[in-house]
C-alpha cells in the first residue's frame, strides 16, 4: 500500500509540472516526493502508536528536506508538494487526493486544545505558495487558494479565494460580482469606520471636560 502511494505522488508530479523529464528524475530529485516517501512511513508508525519512531522520522525528513509534515496528518494520493520549502501539515491536517501545495504554505491549527484542529482539504485542491490555512474546517473539492491568502473559513466546492482573510472571488471559475466578493472586506471596513467615530466621540468629550476644568476656579481662591 505504501508503495503503491509513492509511485502514484510521482506519477502525479510527472503529470502536474512541466520541469519533470521522467518518473526516474522526479523519484531520485524531487525533495517533496521525498518528504512525502518518509511521511508514509512515518504515519504507518504512527497508526500502529510507535510515536517516537515515527516523529524520529518525519524530523530527520525536515532535515534534509525543509518540509515538515507531522506523522498524524493524513495525506492522500496523487499529492504534488512543488518545490516545497517551508511547508508545514499540521497534526490533524486531512489532505485528499491529487493536490498540490507550493512552497512556503501552512495547513496550520488555533488553540491548544487537543483534538481536531487543523484544516481538512478535499480533492483536487491547490494551495498557492506562502498561503496559510489555519483552523479546524473543510475545504471542499477542487478549490484554489491564492498565493498569500490566509484562509480561516471554510469553503464550498469550486471556489477561489484571496486576500487576507481570504474571501471568495470565483465558483466554478465564475467571477463572483464586485459587491459580493467585497462583502467580507467592506463590512470590516464599516466596522473600523464606526470605531474610529466612537474613539472621535471619547477624544472630544475628554477635551471639553478638561477645558472646562481649566477655565474653573481653583477651590479656596475666590475671585475678588
Amino acid at each position: 500500500m505504501i508503495l503503491k502511494d509513492i509511485w502514484l505522488d510521482v506519477t502525479a508530479v510527472k503529470e502536474r509540472d512541466p520541469a519533470a523529464r521522467n518518473k526516474l528524475e522526479v523519484l531520485l530529485l524531487y525533495q517533496g516526493v521525498h518528504a512525502l516517501i518518509w511521511h508514509r512511513f512515518a504515519h504507518w508508525f504512527y497508526r500502529h502508536n510507535m510515536f517516537f519512531i515515527a516523529r524520529l522520522i518525519s524530523q530527520l525528513a525536515r532535515f534534509f528536506t525543509l518540509i515538515e509534515i507531522h506523522p498524524g496528518a493524513q495525506l492522500g494520493h496523487g499529492i504534488l508538494i512543488d518545490h516545497g520549502c517551508g511547508v508545514v501539515i499540521g497534526e490533524t491536517t486531512v489532505v485528499g487526493d491529487n493536490c498540490t501545495i507550493y512552497q512556503g504554505v501552512t495547513l496550520g491549527g488555533v488553540g491548544l486544545n487537543k483534538g481536531k484542529r487543523h484544516p481538512t482539504l478535499g480533492n483536487n485542491v491547490t494551495v498557492g505558495a506562502g498561503a496559510k490555512i489555519l483552523g479546524s474546517f473543510e475545504v471542499g473539492d477542487n478549490c484554489t487558494i491564492a498565493a498569500n491568502a490566509v484562509l480561516l473559513k471554510p469553503l464550498e466546492n469550486n471556489v477561489t479565494a484571496v486576500g487576507i482573510p481570504a474571501r471568495p472571488v470565483k465558483i466554478g471559475g465564475v467571477p463572483l460580482p464586485k459587491e459580493e466578493s467585497n462583502l467580507v472586506t467592506m463590512d470590516h471596513y464599516c466596522k473600523m469606520e464606526e470605531r474610529v467615530k466612537e474613539l472621535e466621540e471619547t477624544i472630544l468629550k475628554l477635551q471639553n471636560r478638561l477645558e472646562a476644568q481649566n477655565g474653573a476656579p481653583e477651590e479656596g481662591n475666590p475671585q475678588e
